[in-house]
């Protein structure tokens, strides 16, 4: 049997080089920020407005999102990343030579409508420069992109704001940004647009704005509760629901709340399993510390651990032909409710720490498998003129439900803490919780499948 050829085969060798360095450098900014933030606010005197840069981030990367997907089914994604990968570089720049905080803010702002648009511009690219065939290995390369800076950002952005200081972490990636846009030219002059406009685009950057400023409604509504103002949690949290369903009903596909069957069911699911994923994580080197009384370098290492199993898992779907795609899924997120449920067991009095470590990195494999194999079926299933919008659709479901689950576990930390012994119950609550979620996204994968004569080879 003839071997078929790879994604870094002399045919498609740049255009992986160039997603796999621009999608790497997109991550890497993301975790540096979280590093450098304290020193660049201390400098810059904004330690009043510390959680801005990341909410306008937030917002602007929705806003990114909902723009790129409607503008890339209309003339395909050579001006959009271009745009993107400009405006993201523009950002890096306002950011690294910020003299106050407004500037800061503003050159975050702009990163995240830059990656919004080049994420989206990417995800189309892959659907038209690879054959269907190498499509889940080229996705491979999206998802190990995004997790193989978490092994090394943190250090190095660390050790760059020592030695060079933080505006030497933004302003260092400019000359790497632009080279990765430069290897992706080749690709973008041969890449055919789809050519047909989508209705309702227009409208689109406007919902993708309302959701941004829902999720940060309910956050702030949720640290209001916690720190127990209720009034102001109760008017916050209440908008930023109807923020949130007034801009999801046009964002998400028709049906996407009732796990309708093909691409609206596959948006509905990678938005569950980001929620519990992300709202587990984040509570569980701060589990680690409180429970068990382990170090800032033994809690960490469990979401090293889960970033080599996301790696490994997002390759090991790139070389698999069976089970299908559906299958595949339901395999992922019944490694995720195992993972969820086990971490819940170590929350329990008397229970050791050290299945953790095992435990993550079974959930990493389930979101190596998991995350492409969303991508995939959404490929599969769009025709040439809808990869922008249906893309669109899966990664604002990601990022708004990541957020929620981040914000909501935020909620239950303030909230067990201030009951004292009953945070090792809310952290198992929250693990539980969120295996529910996984289990029964696993029951509903099945509907993840095309319709009958509806899967599109674009």
């Amino acid at each position: 049997m003839e071997r078929s050829p790879g994604v870094f085969a002399p045919r498609w060798r740049l255009t992986s080089v160039g997603i796999a360095v621009a999608i790497s450098l997109f991550a890497f900014e993301g975790i540096a920020v979280a590093t450098v933030m304290p020193t660049a606010v201390r400098d810059l005197h904004g330690l009043a407005f510390f959680g801005w840069p990341f909410s306008i981030f937030l917002v602007m990367n929705l806003v990114g999102l909902g723009v790129a997907g409607q503008w890339c089914d209309r003339i395909g994604p050579r001006r959009p990343l271009l745009t993107g990968i400009a405006v993201f570089t523009a950002g890096l720049l306002l950011a690294g030579t910020a003299g106050n905080m407004a500037v800061f803010v503003a050159g975050r702002g702009a990163q995240g409508l830059g990656v919004g648009l080049a994420s989206i511009a990417v995800f189309q690219l892959v659907a038209l420069a690879y054959p269907v065939g190498l499509r889940p290995r080229a996705l491979a390369i999206i998802s190990a992109a995004y997790v193989l800076p978490a092994l090394a950002g943190p250090v190095v952005a660390g050790a760059i704001t020592a030695h060079a200081g933080w505006r030497a972490v933004f302003l260092g990636l400019v000359p790497l940004v632009l080279g990765g846009g430069l290897t992706l030219r080749p690709a973008l002059r041969t890449v055919r647009p789809p050519g047909r406009p989508a209705a309702g685009g227009s409208r689109k950057p406007l919902f993708a704005l309302l959701t941004g400023a829902g999720v940060v409604a309910l956050q702030s509504g949720g640290g209001a509760a916690a720190a127990g103002r209720t009034a102001p949690a109760v008017l916050l949290s209440a908008a930023g629901l109807a923020a949130l369903w007034a801009g999801l009903r046009v964002l998400l596909p028709p049906g996407a709340v009732r796990l309708r069957r093909g691409v609206p069911a596959v948006v509905a699911l990678r938005g569950l399993l980001a929620c519990a994923f992300y709202a587990v994580e984040s509570v569980v080197p701060l589990t680690l510390v409180t429970l068990h009384g382990l170090g800032t370098v033994a809690s960490g290492l469990p979401l090293l651990a889960g970033a080599l199993g996301w790696w490994a898992g997002a390759q090991a779907q790139g070389r698999l032909t069976a089970p299908d795609r559906a299958t595949l899924l339901r395999y992922g997120l019944a490694a995720l409710a195992c993972c969820f449920a086990g971490v819940a067991v170590t929350c329990l009095p008397g229970v050791p720490a050290w299945p953790v470590y095992p435990l993550w990195i079974v959930g990493g494999l389930g979101m190596g498998v998991c995350v492409p194999t969303t991508g995939v079926l959404v490929l599969d299933q769009s025709a040439a003129d809808e990869t922008g919008g249906n893309a669109s659709a899966l990664q604002i479901s990601d990022v708004t439900a990541a957020g929620l689950g981040t914000g909501a576990a935020g909620v239950l930390v303030g909230a067990s803490a201030a009951q004292g012994p009953g945070f090792g119950a809310g952290m198992a609550a929250l693990g539980l919780l969120a295996a529910a979620v996984c289990a029964a996204a696993a029951v509903g994968a099945a509907r993840t499948a095309a319709v009958r004569g509806r899967a599109v080879a674009t």
